[in-house]
């Protein structure tokens, strides 16, 4: 039982947290259907609560991020499996990008989650500069252009999900639909 109401504490933050990056724990208390007494006798405080949202994220984005880079040796199909996977991570993509790309971040290669976003953001440059290379991608859009659009349209995604309005494979074909159109040459 405590296990799975911390599961679910986590689980809350990051959508919480998501949204709104400053939004009180009672949010995060409510959202999770637990009291904010709760809340602290798993967690003693936003810190910690925001550390182990991050180690989470860290751990099953990672995982996701890098089954899709080893998941074909053809640039554009590990493109688009990058996309999924950050759609099949859900809000925890969102918050994950988020984190390291807020105000006040301190970005440390001696920091695991930090060095963990590197090395994903690496390999989505050396794919995404092998396509322009060979005429697959806008050559004069840059990497971090093309970066946030991939995290946008998985933030976008995230949203339309939640409605339960579209189907999940629909979503999907959506996204990656709008993805490389918007980045062709």
């Amino acid at each position: 039982m405590l296990t799975e109401t911390r599961s679910r504490i986590i689980a809350s933050a990051i959508e919480v947290f998501n949204e709104d990056y400053s939004a009180p724990l009672q949010k995060v208390a409510d959202n999770a259907h637990v009291t904010r007494r709760t809340l602290h006798r798993h967690f003693k405080d936003r810190n910690e609560l925001v550390a182990v949202c991050e180690r989470e994220m860290e751990v099953s984005c990672k995982k996701a991020m890098i089954t899709a880079i080893n998941s074909s040796n053809e640039s554009l199909m590990q493109l688009k499996n990058m996309l999924l996977a950050g759609i099949d991570c859900g809000a925890k993509y969102s918050f994950f990008h988020k984190l390291h790309q807020r105000e006040g971040h301190t970005h440390t290669k001696k920091n695991k989650d930090c060095a963990d976003y590197d090395f994903i953001y690496n390999s989505f440059t050396n794919i995404v500069t092998e396509l322009q290379k060979s005429g697959v991608i806008n050559e004069k859009m840059t990497v971090q252009w093309i970066q946030n659009l991939h995290a946008g349209i998985i933030n976008s995604t995230v949203n339309v999900s939640d409605t339960g309005k579209t189907s999940k494979s629909n979503i999907k074909n959506f996204a990656w639909n709008s993805f490389i159109k918007g980045i062709a040459p």
